[in-house]
């Protein structure tokens, strides 16, 4: 049963840096492709970017593309977004997910069909 663990949320100013972790447990992220999703207050959930299981591949929202990088660190089992030059748009509960077996990360992030959840962190960009 995989588990993920999102952190790294907060308060932080236009223009500022955050870094997401998502941590698996019980299952290694090698196998899965994985991404992050984000819901802002009565917007449906959305794709920011997604990573294939072995790291070469990855996936942009047009929105983020250029400010954030998502990575992976196998070691840790764990999964990061990198996000720069935030902006207050970028405001909302980020999740991350795993994709069924198979799965690549083009294809996560057209449709978000996860295995797992996190419980999500919130990111808040204002002055």
């Amino acid at each position: 049963q995989l588990q993920l663990v999102e952190s790294g949320g907060g308060l932080v100013q236009p223009g500022g840096s955050l870094r997401l972790s998502c941590t698996a447990s019980g299952l290694s992220l090698d196998q899965y492709a994985a991404g992050w999703f984000r819901q802002a207050p009565g917007k449906e959930r959305t794709a920011v970017s997604c990573i294939s299981a072995n790291g070469a591949g990855t996936t942009y929202s047009e929105s983020v593309k250029g400010r954030f990088t998502i990575s992976k660190d196998s070691a840790k089992n764990t999964v990061y977004l990198q996000m720069n030059n935030l902006e207050p748009e970028d405001s909302a509960v980020y999740y991350c997910g795993a994709a069924p077996t198979g799965w690549s990360n083009i294809a996560l992030c057209l449709v978000p069909k996860v295995e797992s959840w996190g419980q999500g962190t919130l990111i808040t960009v204002s002055e």
